[in-house]
């Protein structure tokens, strides 16, 4: 059977055709994109969090160096003041050293010159030798408090003695022994007024420089050093003198 289609009919059908034909494609180009763009905004949306993340790492890691830095500082602090004290203990450990060492120096002379006074003068009883040889070995026992209460007696029992100058010297080291280093001071500033001549003013002035020393004083403490070099240039204070003046410059 054969069937003739108008050439209107035909044009309209193959109008259609095309139209359908042309339509599949676009619709799947359509669907593709809509795939492809929501897949590069979930890329960005992981992306942003990716990059949110790294940023709160990062800043968690500058904290964290910023913490270590301030540690360092403070133990750098912590050395430093470690190191301050150690080196002040050790000044103290040897002026200490240095302080014993003259001292036991001191008594040995004080001995001599003991015997030196009762040969030449003669004039001293036995019970005012006795009262301060008590005193004096209560110091070198290291009972200073005690010492100090014996020389004091002495003194004020013998004020003519012989032994006074240097009841009174010894008695200004017992009170520097105890720190109290005013009225250390006191006693042996009366040493060198009343006995500028005597071998004890020298030394007398080398301890009032030791007192001022541990009060801080250091500007005093020279010009007594320099007292000394000034007015007793050959006695043993003065050697003692000028090397304290050049460990303190």
């Amino acid at each position: 059977m054969n069937v003739r289609f108008s050439r209107p009919k035909i044009a309209i059908a193959v109008a259609v055709t095309s139209v359908i034909f042309s339509a599949l494609p676009a619709h799947a180009s359509l669907f593709s994109d809509n795939e492809t763009r929501q897949a590069v905004v979930n890329l960005r949306a992981t992306a942003n969090l990716l990059s949110n993340q790294i940023l709160a790492v990062q800043r968690a890691i500058f904290d964290q160096v910023n913490c270590f830095e301030q540690l360092n500082q403070q133990v750098a602090i912590l050395r430093g003041k470690n190191e301050d004290l150690i080196n002040q203990v050790t000044v103290l450990q040897t002026q200490q050293h240095n302080y014993y060492t003259d001292l036991d120096s001191r008594l040995k002379k004080l001995e001599c010159h003991q015997k030196m006074i009762s040969r030449l003068q003669g004039k001293a009883q036995s019970s005012e030798a006795d009262e301060f040889n008590a005193a004096l070995q209560l110091f070198k026992k290291g009972h200073f408090k005690s010492a100090a209460s014996g020389f004091k007696a002495f003194s004020l029992k013998y004020p003519n003695s012989l032994y006074q100058p240097t009841s009174q010297y010894w008695l200004g080291n017992a009170l520097y022994a105890q720190r109290k280093y005013k009225l250390s001071t006191l006693i042996l500033r009366g040493i060198v007024t009343k006995y500028p001549t005597h071998p004890r003013a020298p030394e007398a002035l080398f301890a009032i420089a030791n007192n001022q020393w541990e009060q801080g004083r250091k500007n005093d403490a020279k010009r007594t050093l320099k007292q000394i070099l000034s007015q007793y240039k050959t006695s043993n204070a003065a050697q003692a003198a000028q090397k304290r003046l050049l460990q303190i410059q």
